[in-house]
């Protein structure tokens, strides 16, 4: 049986299934999926768009997404009524939704770099002043698009963390700030919930010009898609 690493498939595993595995991880959590559709029913819409199953389930998985709607006890919309959208569905910025997915790497490794010198390809970014940089895993290959290079932050250990320089195939480079600290095998947010301390997707379509549904569906296509509870 081949496997078409574009479009991974949601275990029930854990989100990392090894101390030292950095690979970026598109979590996706049932429960928000679940609270969305109740929201929905409590409105008065019994029925789910079946667009959203488009794209792979917008990068959170087909099964994923029918499985949600039948535990939720919702049907499909078979004409043209009013229905759970998916950017709703997906708690997309500007629903009234809970983020459904979150994308998140590690720190690889950290450096101390001194003010003038470059970082990544070309050097699009010089440093200021001195400061501790962090190779995060997480790159082009995995829908950390090359626009947000020097555009956007993610959150390590609460703190904002700009991405600098230019955007790698398999990594970017944050800047953790002359007082920064980060240890190698911790979790960098890219984006999620807000409400839970991570940054929001509308700062990547701000930066990109992509719309949200096509950042999650790049996002779920490309990294390790994982399911939780």
């Amino acid at each position: 049986m081949s496997v078409d690493p574009l479009r991974p498939t949601a275990h029930d595993v854990s989100e990392y299934s090894g101390a030292h595995d950095h690979r970026p991880v598109a979590l996706i959590r049932r429960s928000a999926l679940a609270a969305n559709l109740e929201t929905a029913h409590d409105a008065g819409l019994v029925t789910v768009d079946p667009e959203v199953l488009e794209a792979d389930g917008w990068g959170h998985g087909e099964a994923e997404v029918r499985r949600a709607v039948s535990e939720a006890g919702l049907g499909w919309a078979t004409s043209d009524v009013d229905a759970v959208d998916g950017a709703h569905l997906f708690g997309l910025p500007g629903s009234r939704g809970v983020p459904a997915m979150a994308f998140r790497g590690r720190v690889v490794s950290t450096k101390r770099v001194l003010a003038g010198e470059g970082v990544s390809y070309g050097y699009t970014f010089r440093a200021a002043a001195d400061t501790t940089v962090a190779l995060v895993s997480g790159g082009y290959a995995q829908g950390v698009v090359r626009a947000l290079g020097n555009r956007v932050a993610v959150r390590i250990a609460g703190r904002n963390a700009p991405v600098i320089g230019r955007v790698a195939m398999d990594v970017c480079v944050v800047d953790l700030g002359s007082t920064g600290r980060a240890e190698p095998g911790d979790r960098a947010h890219f984006f999620g919930d807000p409400e839970s301390d991570e940054p929001s997707l509308d700062t990547w379509t701000a930066a990109t010009g992509l719309t949200a549904g096509e950042i999650v569906a790049i996002v779920g296509a490309r990294a390790r898609r994982v399911a939780s509870g």
